[in-house]
């Protein structure tokens, strides 16, 4: 049997990612293939770095694609970064705070751990006075934690991690391209980040940039592989070296640089949807995306509490492409998120840990950042809702809505 081909059901993807990939990225993934070091591959992979620096708002050479989820790019990262007992300091206020920090034990690392509530965020002088006590050479931190719907103010925390020493890596996944991100204003070192949420792509690529600190660290454990080294290379490996082959962000970085040296075969398709997405992004104009995600984020907010629903968390802190809401009481979460796909073909978000089962998480973010998907969420939501037995205000989550929209044009 050879089976029938994909043919995946019409959905309107409205949780917290992945979301409905952009139908130019989809035509540009459907490009041919060429060689990798093919002058046109080539020219596609500096013209990519190009893009992403942009898309970062860095100036880092540095600023290239990491094949595979962002989790890929997160434990690239993590691995080429740390030395096992390196000291690293994790400020946890979500689920995936808690990932970095198993990244960076799995790395060999002293992991210094601090949590704040889930549905909060730390102020500066909590995260300043957490760096000046456990001294690290290294800060992870998510910026926007989609298990929460927040979002991690950072403008002040690349300039403690200098006033202390320690390099700041930051995870901006789910933040990137629908939420102000500044690299190189904020101090970042490192940042990484997936093209399944703001920037409209497929899962599977992952943007990372790295300031020319970071560099010089990945300088002190570089390895070139034996049959790649020439007259340049010393034949002897570093003490510390990389634990990570395919993760060797050293020898990636070689493989985009001008020696090319070979690593491993570029995701060629990857490749094109990720460079896509960053030109489709450029030419809307960074700062229209992220407005954009506000505009439609706001609306869907107040069209949730216009169903008499309340959100989850601290709104001064919330993500502008995600939000999260409350179950009501007696209601069967999984039950309205079931009814909501068979009937509408519409997906809305669970959560994890200590929320799961708590909240809804409902996202506005990349191509489906627009007018009418936030509304047909609305109104199927508010039927689903009803059918569940929930008195909602009849229109209320439309009407809500509208008033937002009205409201941000006055």
């Amino acid at each position: 049997m050879t089976g029938l081909p994909i043919d995946p059901p019409p959905r309107l993807l409205m949780g917290p990612g992945p979301v409905n990939a952009d139908p130019r990225v989809l035509r540009a993934m459907s490009a041919q293939l060429v060689g990798q070091y093919d002058p046109v591959m080539t020219g596609y992979m500096t013209e990519t770095m190009a893009l992403y620096r942009a898309v970062f708002r860095t100036a880092n050479e540095a600023t290239l694609l990491v094949d595979g989820t962002s989790r890929a790019g997160i434990e690239a990262a993590l691995v080429s970064l740390l030395e096992p007992g390196d000291r690293v300091l994790v400020p946890v206020f979500g689920r995936f705070g808690h990932l970095l920090r198993e990244i960076a034990e799995r790395c060999g690392a002293e992991v210094h751990v601090r949590e704040v509530p889930w549905g909060t965020v730390f102020t500066a002088r909590e995260l300043e006075e957490a760096v000046a006590a456990v001294r690290p050479t290294l800060v992870a931190i998510v910026h926007g934690d989609t298990s929460t719907t927040l979002a991690q103010p950072l403008d002040e925390l690349g300039a403690i991690c200098a006033r202390h020493g320690a390099l700041l890596y930051a995870d901006v996944t789910a933040s990137l391209g629908g939420n102000p991100v500044e690299v190189d204003g904020w101090g970042v070192d490192v940042a990484t980040a997936g093209l399944q949420k703001c920037l409209g792509g497929p899962s599977g690529s992952a943007p990372i940039t790295l300031s020319p600190a970071a560099v010089a660290v990945l300088d002190g454990r570089r390895s070139i592989e034996a049959g790649l080294r020439d007259d340049r290379d010393e034949d002897v490996l570093p003490a510390s070296r990389i634990r990570s082959n395919y993760l060797d962000l050293a020898m990636i970085l070689d493989y985009w640089g001008a020696r090319r040296l070979n690593h491993h075969t570029e995701a060629t398709t990857m490749l094109y949807g990720a460079r896509e997405c960053a030109r489709i992004l450029l030419e809307e104009g960074l700062d229209a995306a992220v407005d954009r995600h506000r505009r439609h984020g706001a609306a869907m907010a107040a069209g949730l509490r216009g169903l008499g629903l309340t959100l989850f968390g601290d709104q001064s802190v919330r993500m502008a492409n995600v939000v999260g809401v409350e179950i009501p009481d007696g209601v069967d979460g999984e039950g309205v998120r079931g009814t909501l796909l068979r009937d509408y073909g519409i997906e809305i978000g669970t959560s994890f840990g200590p929320l799961h089962g708590r909240i809804w998480r409902v996202g506005t973010m990349g191509h489906n950042a627009r007018r009418d998907a936030v509304l047909t969420t609305l109104v199927a939501l508010e039927d689903v809702l009803r059918r569940a037995g929930v008195a909602v205000p009849t229109g209320g989550g439309v009407a809500g809505a509208l008033g937002s929209y009205a409201q941000d044009a006055a």
